[in-house]
């Protein structure tokens, strides 16, 4: 695998990732990792393997969920077999049009290439509050709302 086909592959997983978020899709979610994955969430929830769809599934019954707009801003491959994807994201409340700056966050993906294919074998999302540098806080939010004016969920 070229390191373009690596990109796109991992791309596609992330996004693949996100839309299983935004439609609330619990087992499409977890379908996406590895069985010994580890998910790291945004409050400092941490979740393993089969936990993961387990874990979301409550998160999809029990609140309303905002949809995810993302930036990738990196992938990076490691050897032949995985490749970590750095994003930043904002989030659209439910019934809202614009993302809500105080749930930014920068996202980190781990991949890894096996038999079935690239699996998550790590997924972390990081609030992304720029102490002290509120211009990095708007340049974020700035960012989100340039992908959500654009249509699209990901960059």
């Amino acid at each position: 695998m070229t390191g373009d086909d690596t990109e796109a592959a991992v791309r596609d997983l992330y996004l693949r990732l996100l839309r299983a978020w935004n439609e609330r899709d619990a087992g499409r979610y977890a379908a996406l990792f590895a069985d010994d994955a580890v998910v790291v969430g945004f409050d400092g929830s941490q979740m393993t393997g089969t936990e993961i769809g387990d874990h979301i599934g409550v998160i999809f019954r029990d609140h309303p969920t905002a949809s995810y707009v993302a930036k990738v801003r990196r992938v990076r491959r490691y050897g032949e077999a995985a490749a970590l994807l750095t994003a930043i994201v904002g989030m659209v409340p439910p019934g809202k049009r614009d993302v809500n700056p105080a749930v930014n966050a920068v996202q980190t993906l781990l991949a890894e290439h096996g038999p079935d294919g690239w699996r998550i074998v790590l997924f972390q999302n990081t609030p992304a509050q720029y102490h002290g540098r509120p211009e990095l806080a708007e340049r974020h939010t700035d960012e989100m709302r340039q992908v959500l004016a654009g249509g699209a969920t990901l960059v």
